[in-house]
């Protein structure tokens, strides 16, 4: 029983890490990275779908992507939806197969509030995981036919895996920091 929420717990974890990871890729550094546009959502036939499920992304230079669409008549709702995306500043280039995109240089500026956008991001992972050391300590504490000390000594394991992924989403933050920093 205590092992399954232990499990359990875990897993929530990794996942929470992986999502912050996610979360980080698709704030943009100075190069074009496809991961900028996957979750981009694009009305395609009147629902909103993700630009990854539309069409294929390739970096063409280091701030060129090359968007082919699988369905040549989204070509105009795919542009539509990245010139509305004002956070991503791409100028875009239709030639009726493909689209080009390019993404300015960053600014001194735009660097260092994408690094506040990033730290927000990683500030929210760890209150997820906090969340789910929460309830995974409810979870511990409702357990009546277990004894005190297997469940202190469950506590302990439960700190250490929090304090293990916490570790991680740093990690990964300080990583896309420096990326971000980077000139």
């Amino acid at each position: 029983m205590i092992s399954d929420v232990l499990a359990e717990a875990k897993e929530k974890m990794q996942k929470a890490v992986e999502v912050a990871k996610d979360d980080f890729g698709t704030v943009r550094t100075g190069r074009a990275n496809p991961a900028l546009f996957q979750k981009l959502l694009v009305d395609y036939y009147g629902t909103a779908t993700p630009l990854g499920q539309l069409a294929s992304m390739v970096n063409q230079e280091a701030r060129t992507l090359v968007i082919t669409p699988y369905d040549k008549a989204a070509l105009k709702d795919i542009e539509k939806a990245i010139v509305a995306a004002a956070n991503l500043g791409a100028s875009v280039g239709n030639d009726g197969n493909v689209i080009r995109a390019t993404l300015p240089e960053l600014t001194e500026d735009r660097r260092k509030e994408f690094v506040k956008i990033v730290r927000d991001k990683a500030e929210q992972s760890r209150v997820a995981l906090r969340n789910i050391r929460r309830k995974a300590k409810d979870d511990l504490d409702a357990l009546k036919e277990v004894g005190e000390d297997e469940i202190a000594r469950a506590e302990k394991d439960l700190e250490a895996a929090t304090k293990q992924h916490v570790d991680a989403i740093d990690e990964a933050l300080k990583r896309k920091e420096a990326e971000l920093l980077e000139v």
